[in-house]
């Protein structure tokens, strides 16, 4: 179990640092209905998360991540390998691409459910979402663990990769007064640094995938 967990959590950096759910989910705290929008968007959000590595999971465990010894298998790992390769291609695209502002004023009308909606739509149709999703699941499957340990640990790579969300809704509903300003600024920054805090996070977590695969093609 603590081997699964130690190859999950790296991974949910890609999704928990994610600036776009970040920006949106300030963008709902400082309109008229924050809480609940922002309650909403949390919830969509970390649905998504939990429901697709769920499934991608049991995808895994269908197809077997390990041979006949308990050795990950050959084509897994090249898979692995070809994702940290889509991992640093998407880096690079975020570093070299043009990226448009984005407009926090059109979430100013956004009701809860559409929120909702909206949150468990970011979190599915992400390509650096999905590749982290992949990647978890088949370390998860790969662990070799009974069905309640795949469950912890799909549960906690889930809470930690929505923390990037939930941490802003979080401490909104402690203290607002004091914590919208920050938000806000914090919102105001992500918006033109976006693209470099994607590409430097992508940039690791790829490398870190290639050196796993390779490390399984060599073993």
């Amino acid at each position: 179990m603590g081997e699964v967990i130690r190859q999950v959590l790296p991974l949910t950096l890609g999704v928990l640092v994610s600036p776009i759910p970040i920006i949106a989910i300030v963008a709902l705290l400082l309109t008229p209905r924050a809480r609940d929008a922002a309650l909403g968007f949390l919830a969509g959000w970390t649905a998504g998360i939990v429901a697709t590595t769920t499934v991608l999971l049991v995808i895994a465990n269908v197809i077997g991540m390990n041979s006949d010894t308990g050795e990950p298998k050959t084509s897994v790992s090249v898979i692995i390998l070809l994702l940290g390769v889509l991992v640093l291609t998407l880096a690079v695209r975020q570093w070299t691409g043009r990226h448009e502002d984005t407009r926090r004023d059109r979430l100013a009308g956004v009701t809860p459910v559409r929120a909702v909606q909206q949150g468990l739509l970011l979190s599915i149709i992400n390509p650096t979402n999905l590749l982290m999703f992949v990647a978890a699941a088949i370390a998860v499957s790969q662990g070799m663990l009974s069905v309640g340990g795949q469950v912890v640990a799909v549960a906690v790579f889930s809470l930690v990769a929505a923390c990037g969300v939930a941490v802003p809704v979080v401490v909104y509903v402690v203290d607002a007064e004091r914590w919208r300003p920050r938000l806000d600024a914090l919102g105001a920054w992500l918006e033109p640094n976006r693209a470099t805090v994607v590409s430097v996070l992508l940039l690791v977590i790829g490398v870190v995938l290639m050196a796993k695969g390779i490390g399984g093609l060599i073993d």
